[in-house]
C-alpha cells in the first residue's frame, strides 16, 4: 500500500491507547506523538508509523520490533510485554480487535463521506466505476487490492488523509456476523448492495442467509444514510425501507411488474463486443447514453449503482457520464490483455456460478475462436457439484470453441458442457502445467481466451504463461 506522509490528525499514541484500550509504554514525551501511519507489514514502514504486530501461520509480526524501529517506527502495537524495547509500545489482548476498534475511531473523528460496497458479485468493479465517478468533482480514496476484509479494511481507513472528500470501501464476508464488524469500521453514509448470488454457501446455507449476512451493514450506517440496492435481484427489490428512509433502487428497463420503484434504470443496451457496452440511462426526469469500457451486460448494472452514488453526492449528469467513461478494469477482473494476435480475458481473481455465467456471456461476443480455459469455484458448500454442472449447462448455444478445465469439480462442469454443447471441444486436464501445455499448442492469433476460476486455483499463473513478454 502507498503510505501517506502526512499525519493521522488526532491519532497520537496515546489516543490510539484509548480508544483501543491497550496499555501505552513508553516515554510521556512521545505519548503525544501523531502517527504518520498504521502497517501491518514491516516493509511498509516510514518514519513516524505504528506497526502492527500480527500472528500469522507462518510468520509473526513481533519478530520485526526490532527492524521497525530502525527503520523509523515511532511505536508498535503488540500483544506481549516487549522486554527492553527500543521505542514506545502499545499492549492489547487482540491486535486484530485493537485495529478494528482504532479503525472505528478514525473514521469517526474524519468528516468524510464513505460509500461503503458489498454483495455477491461485483463489489470491486462496482467500487471502481463509483470511484470514477466521484473522482469526477471529489478527492476519493478507495479500496485498493484485495483490501475489503478485517485486516484489509482497518488498514484502508488508516489511508484517509484531510486531503480526501470521500472514501469507497470494499466490504467482503464469508460467514455471520463479519459483516457488523466490517460496517462498524466503515460507518458507511451510503450503503451500495450489487446482488445476492450463489456464493459463501458453506457457511451462510442458501441466498435468505447471504441476504441477512449482507444486510448487516445496515445496523452501522452513518444517520441519513442512504441503500442503493439492485432493484432487478429479487432478495433485495423486496426491501423497501433502511432504517426509516426509502431504499434507492437501480436496474435495467422499468415496468408496472417490477418488485420496485427504480430511480435509476438503463434501456437501450447494446454490447460493442470487447469493446464495452452501450446503454442509455435515465435519472431524475432526465437521459444520457453512455459507453462503458467494460464488456457484459453486468458492468451495466454496476454503472448504474454509480449514477445512483453520484446524484446522492450531488455530480452532474455530464460528471456521471465521465466517470462511468473513463473507469479502467483491474488485473483479475475482466481484463482484457493482448499478447500475440491473442486477446485474453483475466478473469481469474474469483470466481462463483453468477459470476462464471457473465464471463461466458462475454466470451460468447467476442471476435474470432473462443476458448474458456476454467477451474473450480469455492465455498458453494453442498450443492457444490450441482453448482459447477450448473455452469457446464450454459454453454448450450454459446458457441464457445473450446473449454479446458482443470480441478475435481470441474469434471462435473466438463461432463456437463459436452451434453449442452456438443460443438465445443471439451478437454479436462490433470493441472494448470497440463493446460499450459495445451494452450501452447492450440493457441493462435484472433483467438480469445477467458481464463476463470476461484483465487485458490492461483489461475493468475496461466493468464502469465499467456502473456509472456508483456
Amino acid at each position: 500500500m502507498n503510505q501517506n506522509t502526512d499525519t493521522m490528525k488526532g491519532m497520537t499514541l496515546e489516543h490510539i491507547a484509548e480508544v483501543c484500550g491497550g496499555i501505552y509504554a513508553g516515554p510521556d514525551t512521545d505519548r503525544t506523538r501523531e502517527v504518520t501511519a498504521i502497517v501491518r507489514d514491516s516493509r511498509e514502514v516510514t518514519p513516524g508509523s505504528l506497526f502492527v504486530c500480527i500472528r500469522g501461520a507462518r510468520v509473526d509480526g513481533h519478530d520485526f520490533i526490532p527492524a521497525v524501529f530502525e527503520a523509523g517506527a515511532c511505536g508498535v502495537l503488540a500483544e506481549q510485554e516487549i522486554a527492553h524495547a527500543p521505542g514506545p509500545y502499545i499492549r492489547v489482548a487482540s491486535t486484530l480487535e485493537a485495529i478494528q476498534k482504532i479503525a472505528a475511531a478514525y473514521r469517526r473523528e474524519l468528516g468524510i463521506k464513505v460509500v461503503g460496497i458489498t454483495g455477491s458479485v461485483g463489489k470491486t468493479s462496482t467500487k471502481e466505476m463509483i470511484a470514477s465517478v466521484l473522482q469526477q468533482k471529489y478527492r476519493v480514496l478507495k479500496t485498493e487490492k484485495n483490501y475489503n476484509n478485517e485486516i484489509g479494511l482497518p488498514l484502508t481507513i488508516f489511508q484517509i488523509r484531510s486531503e480526501h472528500e470521500a472514501a469507497v470501501l470494499e466490504m467482503g464476508i464469508s460467514d455471520f456476523g463479519e459483516m457488523h464488524r466490517l460496517a462498524a469500521m466503515a460507518q458507511p453514509d451510503i450503503c451500495v448492495i450489487t446482488n445476492i448470488g450463489l456464493c459463501h454457501l458453506e457457511h451462510l446455507g442458501s441466498r435468505d442467509g447471504i441476504l441477512k449476512a449482507k444486510t448487516e451493514c445496515f445496523a452501522h450506517m452513518a444517520p441519513g444514510g442512504i441503500a442503493v440496492l439492485n432493484g432487478d435481484d429479487d432478495k433485495l427489490g423486496a426491501i423497501t425501507h433502511v432504517n426509516g428512509k426509502p431504499a434507492v433502487f437501480y436496474g435495467i428497463g422499468k415496468t408496472s411488474d417490477d418488485l420496485c420503484s427504480k430511480s435509476v434504470y438503463a434501456t437501450d443496451v447494446e454490447s460493442i463486443g470487447l469493446l464495452g457496452t452501450r446503454a442509455t440511462i435515465h435519472k431524475g426526469g432526465e437521459s444520457f447514453t453512455v459507453t462503458i469500457p467494460l464488456a457484459g451486460e453486468h458492468n451495466v448494472y454496476n454503472a448504474l449503482a454509480a449514477v445512483c452514488v453520484g446524484e446522492a453526492m450531488g455530480l452532474t449528469a455530464w460528471e456521471i457520464k465521465q466517470g462511468i467513461e473513463n473507469v479502467s478494469a483491474i488485473g483479475g477482473r475482466s481484463h482484457l490483455i493482448e499478447q500475440d494476435g491473442v486477446t485474453v480475458i483475466d478473469d481469474c481473481y474469483n470466481a462463483n456460478p453468477v459470476s462464471m455465467k457473465a464471463s461466458l456471456d462475454v466470451l460468447a461476443k467476442a471476435p474470432g475462436r473462443k476458448i474458456a480455459v476454467l477451474g473450480d469455484m469455492g465455498e458453494l458448500g453442498d450443492n457444490e457439484k450441482a453448482f459447477h454442472a450448473m455452469v457446464g449447462e450454459y454453454f448450450r448455444g454459446k458457441e464457445i470453441d473450446v473449454l479446458l478445465c482443470t480441478g475435481e469439480l470441474s469434471k462435473e462442469l466438463a461432463a456437463a458442457a459436452r451434453l449442452a454443447s456438443p460443438s465445443t471441444q471439451v478437454h479436462h486436464a490433470n493441472d494448470k502445467q497440463d493446460i499450459c501445455r495445451q494452450l501452447a499448442q492450440i493457441k493462435k492469433p484472433g483467438d480469445t481466451i477467458l481464463v476463470k476460476a476461484s483465487h485458490f486455483m492461483k489461475f493468475e499463473e496461466i493468464v502469465a504463461f499467456l502473456t509472456a513478454g508483456q
